[in-house]
This record gives C-alpha cells, sequence and structure tokens, in this order.
C-alpha cells in the first residue's frame, strides 16, 4: 500500500482526555440505564477500551459513578460562580446564578434525575456526595444573602439558603417532565419566590424579576 493510500493514524488519547471520555460515556449510560443496570461492560464498549482499563481508572463501578459525581460538583461550582461574577447588582448575582444552575443541571438532566429518583440505587457513598454539592451550593447561597441582605439575621439567611437549596432541586426535577420551562423560566421562578421572601431585607432590589437593563 502506498504512503497516498495509508490510514492516517489515529492520534493516541491523552490519560486526562481518555479520562474525561470514559466519564461522558458512563454519565449517558448511567441515566439511561439507571445505576444497577448499567454494566461496565457496555460503558467499557461504547469508549471503545477494554472493561479492565475501566476499573484501572475508576477501581469499581461505585469508583466511576462517584468520579462523574465529583466532576459535576467541581463543573457546577464554576459555571454558578463565573455567572455571577460577571454581575453588577443584587439582582443580578442572584439572576445569574440561577440561570447557571438550571442550565446546568438541565444539561445534566438524565443523571440529574437518577440522583434524585433513584436515591436507593445509588451506592453508599453517593448520598454523602450529593450532601457534599449541597453543601458547596449553600456556601454560595448563604455568601450572597449575606452581602445583598445585610440586615437579615443570620438564622435567617441560612433558613432561606436551605429553602432555595431544596426548591432549586425540586424545580429543575420538575423540569426533567416539562421541557417547555426553560432556565430563564426557572430561574425567574426563585427570584420571585426569594424576593418575596426576603422583601423586607431587600427593599433595594428592582421590583421585576430578572437581568437588570
Amino acid at each position: 500500500m502506498s504512503s497516498a493510500t495509508a490510514r492516517p493514524r489515529r492520534r493516541r488519547m491523552s490519560r486526562a482526555e481518555r479520562e474525561r471520555q470514559m466519564l461522558d460515556v458512563a454519565e449517558e449510560v448511567f441515566g439511561e440505564r439507571g445505576f444497577r443496570a448499567a454494566s461496565m461492560d457496555e460503558i467499557a464498549e461504547r469508549c471503545g477500551v477494554s472493561k479492565p482499563m475501566l476499573y484501572e481508572y475508576f477501581g469499581s463501578k461505585d469508583g466511576l459513578m462517584l468520579a462523574c459525581m465529583a466532576r459535576s460538583k467541581a463543573e457546577l461550582f464554576e459555571a454558578t460562580q463565573q455567572a455571577m461574577a460577571g454581575a453588577t447588582t443584587a439582582d443580578e448575582v442572584l439572576w445569574r446564578g440561577m440561570v447557571a444552575y438550571f442550565e446546568f443541571i438541565g444539561e445534566h438532566s438524565r443523571s440529574f434525575a437518577l440522583l434524585m429518583q433513584q436515591p436507593l440505587e445509588m451506592p453508599p457513598s453517593a448520598a454523602e456526595a450529593v450532601e457534599d454539592t449541597r453543601r458547596q451550593q449553600s456556601g454560595l447561597i448563604a455568601d450572597v444573602l449575606r452581602v445583598y441582605a445585610p440586615d437579615a439575621p443570620e438564622p435567617t439567611v441560612l433558613a432561606y439558603t436551605e429553602i432555595i437549596v431544596g426548591a432549586c432541586e425540586r424545580l429543575a426535577l420538575w423540569r426533567t417532565a416539562h421541557p417547555e420551562v426553560t432556565a430563564e423560566d426557572a430561574a425567574r421562578h426563585m427570584t420571585d419566590f426569594c424576593r418575596q421572601g426576603l422583601g423586607p431585607y431587600l427593599s433595594a432590589w428592582p421590583t421585576t424579576p430578572g437581568p437588570t437593563a
């Protein structure tokens, strides 16, 4: 075979690229099949790698699921933090953070629904991983409320933080069955909710929900 007709050699993936591919495929399979029904054989086949390689990278199916969750936690934090960093007003900080949250969850809706609707199928360590993500988002929300509701007592800030985290999860889960509801729609519902509940402490906020001009 001449050099003109020889097939180009496929570029070898770096370890980081291969790991990212495995996590992408695993999240897809977990979302489609559920954790228990998902098989390492199928994940390996879709990735084009051997099953032993999956075990070499992640140790077990539990380890693979936890790696998916750890990556999502880090990416969610980065997405919401970056979105809020570009805001210039109190209302915009909350708005941008909410939109970023609902956009991210929408992009990972299958795996998110799996975690919320089938917790008993998850490995025991997954419950703590979910709580770690909640604590991460609670920290972001509480910091926003302390700055923009400076007159609110700390117990009120902490209580509303927990309310907001729980409400965001339920609203995001509801959206998985209502794709016509956009991330902006969900963010508007949440900012309305926050403005009504914290109204006495947020008198300087605009009265129109959504981003400021």
